[in-house]
């Protein structure tokens, strides 16, 4: 099972913010021991290769220790390294486009629009980058876990305090805040951040908020899920990235609560149906997938949020996201497995090997290359026989 950290916002007073370091430490570990008790990792049937798939190419960005986000912009993959490297690369061949290093650790990333990418330091510093050009740095208040977005001209940041900061893209000038009460705790987690339309949409808390990208003004709140418990660790609820988007139509998983979905164009509820995961959610026009922290792959109807099937050969093997791609289900696996499944009913297709580390952030797909990032910073990049 894959672990998730829990991080303080430091809305509450000092001395009851370290007890409730203390205790969501406490659960973590409890929710995380090894032990004889930790279910083992179903033992995989042979691979059913029924679709061929070849490894087009291989690359290096270094160790990967924050959440990642690929940025994908046509056959331009960029990805981070947590050391600092910053790599643009085309995704046919692997071949450096630009390849930069902005002096500093970084801990969320990489957002890009084709043009201009985006990733956060250690210190806090948004670094905007043109072409392997360090274009700006501006300093945040706060920490972030989320890839910027950039769009529009724009470099939108979901800080881990839950505002929203609109940077412009060629300065770094703060153009708008939008500031809303903070949450005791949220996850140290990837949380959501797209376009819809003429909408910025963003997770937070346990909603989905449109805002409107050249004032920050809130157009429509959805909630998802709601917080429930009795005490700070039980009632954190977040919105995790990855998301599907199938036209208007945005669906989005509430760590460890639900899956639904909204339409954006509207602000209105479709649906939401109990769920117990940590990775985000991918889809198609039929389907939304999702990996369950036990390991089980879910398929939900997307029209009415019923499970068209579950999937049980996977349990235990600490997954990623799953990615849509024609008719399979691309989901990486904390062994550096990926796997494809049907998307018809879960039943395996293939599965190709990385470096034996984990898969870190989702699977993407650059043009027809399919493209995973492991924990030791191996890139790789595959292709359809």
């Amino acid at each position: 099972m894959k672990s998730t950290s829990f991080s303080l916002t430091g809305a509450l007073p000092r001395s009851l913010s370290r007890s409730v370091v203390l205790l969501a430490t406490a659960v973590v570990l409890a929710a995380c021991a090894g032990g004889s008790s930790k279910p083992k990792p179903v033992e995989l049937a042979p691979n059913a290769a029924l679709i061929g798939v070849r490894q087009a190419w291989t690359a290096r960005v270094g160790e990967v220790g924050f959440p990642l986000s690929v940025g994908i912009s046509g056959d331009t993959v960029v990805v981070a390294g947590a050391g600092g490297a910053v790599v643009a690369l085309d995704g046919r061949s692997g071949r450096d486009l630009w390849r930069t290093n902005v002096g500093a650790p970084i801990v969320a990333g990489v957002g890009t629009d084709g043009k201009i990418a985006a990733v956060v330091t250690n210190a806090n510093e948004v670094v905007a980058i043109d072409n392997g050009r360090e274009l700006w740095r501006h300093k945040l208040v706060s920490q972030t876990y989320t890839a910027p977005f950039v769009a529009g001209g724009r470099v939108f940041v979901l800080v881990a305090d839950r505002s929203v900061v609109a940077l412009d893209g060629q300065t770094g000038r703060r153009l708008w805040l939008q500031q809303r009460p903070g949450e005791p705790l949220v996850l140290r987690q990837s949380g959501v951040m797209l376009s819809v339309g003429d909408t910025l949409v963003v997770g937070l808390s346990g909603r989905l908020v449109g805002l409107n990208p050249t004032s920050g003004a809130i157009r429509w709140e959805v909630p998802i899920a709601a917080p429930r418990g009795t005490n700070d660790v039980e009632r954190l609820v977040d919105l995790v990235s990855r998301v599907s988007r199938n036209g208007d139509v945005v669906c989005a998983r509430a760590f460890q609560a639900n899956v639904g979905c909204v339409n954006a164009a509207r602000g209105s509820l479709i649906w939401t149906k109990p769920a117990n995961g940590s990775e985000g959610v991918h889809g198609d026009d039929r389907y939304v997938f999702g990996t369950e922290s036990d390991g089980k792959v879910i398929a939900w109807r997307r029209t009415d949020g019923e499970r068209a099937w579950v999937s049980d050969r996977l349990q235990y093997r600490g997954l990623s996201a799953p990615l849509s791609v024609g008719r399979s289900v691309a989901i990486g696996d904390n062994t550096g497995l990926v796997h494809l499944l049907s998307r018809e009913d879960g039943s395996p297709l293939s599965r190709v090997a990385t470096d034996g580390t984990a898969i870190v952030g989702s699977p993407v797909l650059a043009g027809d290359t399919l493209i995973v990032v492991t924990r030791a910073g191996g890139v790789f990049g595959f292709q359809p026989e």
